[in-house]
């Protein structure tokens, strides 16, 4: 037996979605499917914390839907027992829109790839994030192409050795974080794969955001781009710049700071006995104006990855798009438009063989 309720412990962004009255355990979110993925793969780590956490959302299995592109991630609706959808390489975001458009008693899951969603997804990425559309996208960011068998892939660093670069990349990687705060997204957050406490974290709050929700996770492909991620992941990593909201922004155990120059306001990194009388960034994912969270993500190495932001990045309040497009749709003028719309189609100019 269920009952519709908004669930009190989740936010907006389940808001009207069908809730199960008797309690779920994690197996209950496990498909019969074999998972296939290479020994050593961050995706394992990915679906044990996503199967993991859906009973805690309590949200209904069959009012949970996983929609992917195509990629080594995209393969995530087959071990889920939930619907979902393996689609269209690229076009996850789109797919996901309608759904989320045409049912509001639906928590939309995407789970795409740096390939998937920053190659030929990119312009569907973007507008999804633009729209504000009620979905929560899950970018695995392994900055290679993994099913295809390494190549060079969008988030790829410059320089980098692969069967499609030979001699090197010559492309400047993508930004993922930096690409989904320009395109103004609501919700922007990164994390690890093999940090299941911080990323089951940010999921719930990527799913309780209504509104579009992106989250790049650094995901480790064992096979053509093995240990990218290392320098990141070691226990108090120097590397990991933690975004905490409401506190300065400091790390390598406090002995580095992101400071505001007082003349030009950009950030930059500095010895934190060096801070003087500059200004020590203190975050705020709630900051409606989105150019301190782009520095912040500008602050990423996109080569080496000596340095990186991990964390929720943006989370504020927009009109979410499907939620007006459906007011619209219950507007008195309503009827009167479709009424208006069938008669031009039917209509005497209409062509009758």
């Amino acid at each position: 037996m269920t009952t519709t309720l908004t669930p009190p412990t989740t936010g907006g962004g389940l808001a009207g979605v069908p809730l199960a009255l008797s309690p779920t355990n994690r197996k209950d979110f496990v498909s019969d499917q074999e998972v296939r993925w290479c020994p050593g793969c961050g995706d394992y780590a990915v679906l044990a914390a996503f199967q993991s956490l859906m009973p805690q959302l309590g949200v209904r299995r069959e009012n949970t839907v996983i929609i992917s592109g195509i990629g080594c991630s995209s393969r995530f609706p087959y071990y889920l027992d939930t619907y979902g959808m393996h689609s269209i390489h690229g076009r996850a975001p789109s797919i996901a829109t309608g759904l989320a458009m045409s049912r509001p008693d639906l928590a939309v899951w995407v789970v795409t790839g740096d390939g998937d969603a920053l190659s030929i997804g990119g312009n569907h990425l973007i507008h999804a994030l633009r729209r504000n559309t009620n979905i929560t996208i899950l970018l695995f960011n392994n900055r290679i192409y993994g099913l295809t068998k390494g190549q060079y892939s969008p988030t790829s660093e410059s320089g980098k050795v692969t069967k499609s670069t030979p001699a090197g990349s010559v492309d400047r990687p993508f930004n993922p974080v930096a690409l989904a705060l320009g395109a103004e997204a609501t919700f922007v957050a990164r994390t690890v794969d093999s940090d299941r406490a911080h990323l089951t974290e940010v999921m719930t709050r990527a799913v309780q955001h209504r509104g579009a929700s992106l989250v790049e996770i650094y995901q480790n492909c064992p096979i053509f781009n093995d240990g990218v991620f290392d320098g990141l992941k070691a226990p108090g990593s120097p590397s990991v710049i933690p975004l905490r909201r409401g506190e300065p922004v400091t790390f390598a155990g406090g002995t580095r700071s992101v400071v505001r120059d007082a003349v030009t306001g950009r950030l930059s990194v500095v010895p934190t006995d060096e801070v003087g009388g500059r200004t020590v960034v203190v975050h705020d994912e709630h900051d409606d104006d989105v150019a301190q969270a782009v520095a912040l993500a500008s602050l990423t190495d996109s080569q080496g990855l000596s340095q990186s932001p991990i964390g929720i990045f943006r989370d504020v309040d927009r009109p979410v798009h499907d939620d007006a497009a459906r007011a619209q749709v219950r507007m008195p003028q309503a009827d009167e438009r479709i009424a208006h719309l069938q008669s031009l189609v039917t209509g005497h100019d209409t062509w009758d063989a």
